[in-house]
């Protein structure tokens, strides 16, 4: 039951990924052929949301609910991250699904979706499982 929030919150996100329309395919594949502004202006949105919360939470000191202060982890560049991302955008532009908005295509009832899931979980436990014979 403590655990409810996060339940609640992950509502409303996907609420407002489904009424946005951040969830269709349509929209992805307009945005990719640069015939439409629409997820452009909800990216242009939320990279700023982002960045300003990020940097509240560090001036502001902010702790988590365990009482451990938050802080921003430091990643080195890695040219694998490279080939992750075209990965992740490949898949993003068959699909029309990245990570977050998978749940709420489910949750609306697109049930194909659960292919793309499914296929998500298994790249990032085969991932999980070789990270350590990769090279840095």
């Amino acid at each position: 039951m403590k655990n409810i929030k996060y339940l609640l919150v992950g509502v409303v996100f996907g609420l407002a990924l489904t009424k946005g329309e951040a969830i269709s395919w349509y929209r992805m594949q307009e945005m990719f052929y640069f015939q439409n502004f629409h997820m452009y202006g909800i990216f242009m949105t939320a990279v700023p949301v982002g960045a300003l919360s990020i940097l509240l939470i560090q001036r502001l000191r902010l702790r988590t609910t365990s009482g451990e202060l938050i802080e921003k982890p430091v990643k080195k560049y890695h040219h694998g991250v490279v080939f992750g991302g075209l990965i992740f955008g490949f898949g993003w532009a068959l699909t029309g699904a990245c990570p977050g908005p998978l749940y709420a295509q489910i949750g609306s009832g697109y049930l194909v979706v659960i292919v793309v899931f499914l296929s998500a979980a298994l790249g990032t436990w085969t991932f999980g499982y070789l990270k350590d014979h990769l090279p840095d």
